[in-house]
């Protein structure tokens, strides 16, 4: 992927920094992720993952360039990098818990509203097809959903503005084995809607079977990285992070 050529690219990332006032969490981080593809990034807790994301959302301040869509976002808003169409589903999901679940997706048809596309409502038909639980529960309190049930909402919502990339922080944290396998299930659907996504994942095993491309982020810089089969077979990524499970 980094011998893609700039138009093939939907976000490209180089030397940022970023961090928590004079805490430097992440240093010189180059990253690229090519249309319509699914990048991941691994690496142990700590190690700036998640301060990568908040950084290109535009939640915490950094430095670098970051280009998104063929255009450099620096002192670009968060708001605004919402309506150029970056969406970020964080660790936290975020939700309007004592709202239903489709008044919860139609808050996430913002963008597309503001973009005055008279077809936005149309997008809900998507999620559900995408989700078909959250049909099942539309008039439910979003409160009440089971840790599953509440990521799917929170990705169903970030579709709802039909973003170019979407950001997916540790989709699979907390969550029981049979509910990460639907999850990552979920991210290769995502896929065929052709949105480009960028995954911080702790089960790096999952996250490397789903992806195109990986790189794996230590202490805050990039360690390695490459075609994400290569990753899954490279020795040094097992020992650290997939463990010995060839029995299984």
């Amino acid at each position: 992927m980094p011998t893609s050529t700039s138009n093939e690219l939907i976000l490209d990332v180089r030397d940022l920094h970023a961090g928590y006032g004079r805490a430097e969490v992440v240093s010189g981080l180059n990253l690229q992720l090519a249309r319509g593809a699914v990048v991941t990034v691994i690496g142990p807790n700590g190690a700036g993952k998640s301060t990568t994301l908040n950084a290109l959302m535009g939640v915490l301040p950094a430095s670098g360039d970051i280009v998104f869509d063929g255009q450099s976002l620096k002192n670009v808003a968060l708001e605004d990098r919402v309506m150029k169409g970056l969406a970020l589903v964080p660790e936290r999901r975020e939700l309007f818990s004592t709202m239903s679940v489709e008044d919860n997706l139609i808050l996430g048809g913002y963008r597309q509203m503001r973009l005055r596309n008279p077809e936005w409502m149309a997008q809900i038909d998507t999620v559900y097809a995408l989700f078909p639980r959250l049909k099942e529960r539309r008039k439910q309190m979003a409160g009440t959903l089971s840790g599953g049930e509440r990521q799917m909402l929170a990705v169903g919502r970030a579709m709802m503005g039909q973003p170019k990339v979407l950001m997916l922080d540790e989709p699979s944290l907390g969550l029981a084995p049979l509910v990460v396998r639907d999850i990552f299930r979920t991210i290769e659907r995502l896929r065929e809607t052709g949105v480009s996504i960028l995954l911080i994942e702790q089960n790096a095993r999952a996250a490397l079977e789903v992806a195109d491309y990986a790189y794996v982020l230590e202490t805050g810089e990039i360690s390695l990285h490459g075609p994400a089969r290569d990753l899954a077979t490279d020795v040094r990524v097992i020992e650290s992070y997939l463990g010995s499970k060839k029995h299984h």
